[in-house]
């Protein structure tokens, strides 16, 4: 007898949280872990199974690797088999220029774990701190009070009643299609200008490979070492190229954008088993959006996604994990907009710096001074986060105070108490 996952779903273990995230992903699971490393109790929720694989281009660019380092995590990701990345090498045509990663740094290299590595390391670390993690559960809605100010999510299953649990902030870290930020309707602060499609595969590398990228005109690809002795290989084309030529078949197509930009590339990918599957993503303008309101924030793709062309995603997910978790655990209106201020700054050097690149208007003789400017705000971005301290509360809270009831730092009122009349939200969450 088959049953239904999500009829038959864990329940939460609380009425009230003091934070609850929508996506368990690596920006929720990281956001989930320091807030409950710093005290909070704290439930994250994800619609996919523990553990499950989901599309990435893994690279990792030193801002993570930084970030796992501190957070105690890189030695369990590297002990998981994730190979250690020494190089980079940038293939403009036919020449080639090869950078060292590990010479005068305290970091050995660059990793580019599966997500069914780093994902799972990031959730065991947020359940070991204290976090309550549901997988397969899906939130339905937010409910809000009679002021528009959020409250919680309701769950809803398949064969049982909908259930609702609240919290003092509410997180959305659910990905580009983010329910949460519909359900707050987020205001779209910014959006970039092209977009770019990515046939993603996977095959067999020697082991000591470093990164490679590759660019012609019109084209480009990647060969990025991960776990499994597997590397994943990329297609990457702009959008319009996408629609006109993968249409009837995505293998055939990206063997002939990778034989274009190297046959020794094209040949690599050509090891993969004959029944390899292969994921497509045809791309979508990046944004910026607004992170942060009553009750609510979004982290991750949520708030601020960028065409995956320069591999900075997770990169750009722990960052403002961290940063949002000190805004959350500062306690005072001031510290989320400091920490809007700091995420706006550097999402849009990315964008404008990563739109630059996706945008396929190049040639090679320029695109090696748009990798510069973009390789400049990745070092900014490792000097800001290595001067920040780890997230911590900035103050216990008085003993005759609930945790459970801790106002987060953009919150303007006492939450509501229990039977306290609630209100539809702006997507319609009933009483």
């Amino acid at each position: 007898m088959t049953s239904n996952p999500i009829s038959l779903m864990a329940s939460p273990r609380r009425g009230h949280y003091d934070a609850i995230i929508v996506g368990a992903r690596c920006a929720g699971a990281a956001t989930a872990m320091l807030l409950a490393r710093a005290g909070l109790k704290v439930l994250a929720i994800d619609r996919k199974p523990y553990g499950s694989d989901t599309l990435s281009t893994h690279a990792l660019m030193r801002p993570a690797v930084l970030q796992l380092w501190r957070w105690g995590l890189l030695e369990p990701l590297l002990e998981a088999g994730t190979p250690l990345i020494e190089t980079t090498t940038f293939h403009y045509g036919d020449n080639e220029i090869t950078i060292p990663l590990a010479s005068g740094s305290e970091l050995p290299g660059l990793i580019a774990p599966r997500r069914t590595v780093l994902d799972r390391i990031l959730v065991d670390a947020a359940r070991k701190a204290g976090a309550e993690i549901l997988h397969e559960v899906a939130v339905g809605d937010l409910f809000a009070d009679t002021r528009g100010r959020v409250r919680g999510i309701e769950i809803r299953a398949a064969g049982r009643s909908s259930l609702r649990v609240s919290a003092d902030i509410v997180v959305g870290a659910d990905g580009v299609g983010s329910l949460v930020a519909k359900c707050v309707d987020a205001q779209l602060l910014r959006r970039g200008s092209v977009s770019a499609a990515h046939v993603y595969g996977y095959a067999p590398f020697e082991p000591g490979a470093g990164y490679h990228w590759y660019f012609r005109d019109g084209i480009a690809g990647s060969f990025i070492p991960t776990n499994d002795g597997l590397a994943c290989i990329v297609a990457s084309v702009p959008t319009g190229l996408f629609d006109q030529r993968f249409r009837l078949g995505h293998a055939r197509a990206r063997m002939d954008v990778l034989e274009a930009l190297s046959p020794a590339l094209a040949e690599q990918a050509a090891r993969a088993p004959k029944d390899a599957r292969l994921q497509a993503f045809r791309g979508v303008p990046g944004y910026i959006r607004q992170p942060h309101g009553p009750g609510w924030a979004l982290v991750g793709d949520a708030g601020f996604f960028r065409d995956p062309i320069t591999s900075h995603g997770i990169s750009d997910a722990l960052r403002d994990a961290e940063t949002l978790a000190r805004a959350i655990l500062d306690g005072s209106e001031a510290a989320f907009a400091i920490w809007q201020r700091q995420r706006d700054m550097i999402a849009n050097q990315i964008l404008d710096t990563t739109d630059a690149v996706a945008g396929f208007d190049w040639t090679l003789d320029d695109l090696g001074e748009r990798h510069r400017r973009f390789s400049a705000v990745l070092k900014a971005e490792v000097q800001a986060l290595a001067g920040q301290p780890m997230p911590v509360r900035r103050a216990p809270f008085p003993a005759s105070r609930p945790t459970a009831h801790h106002a987060p730092a953009n919150q303007d009122e006492p939450p509501a108490s229990t039977g306290s009349n609630l209100t539809r939200n702006r997507t319609g969450a009933r009483p």
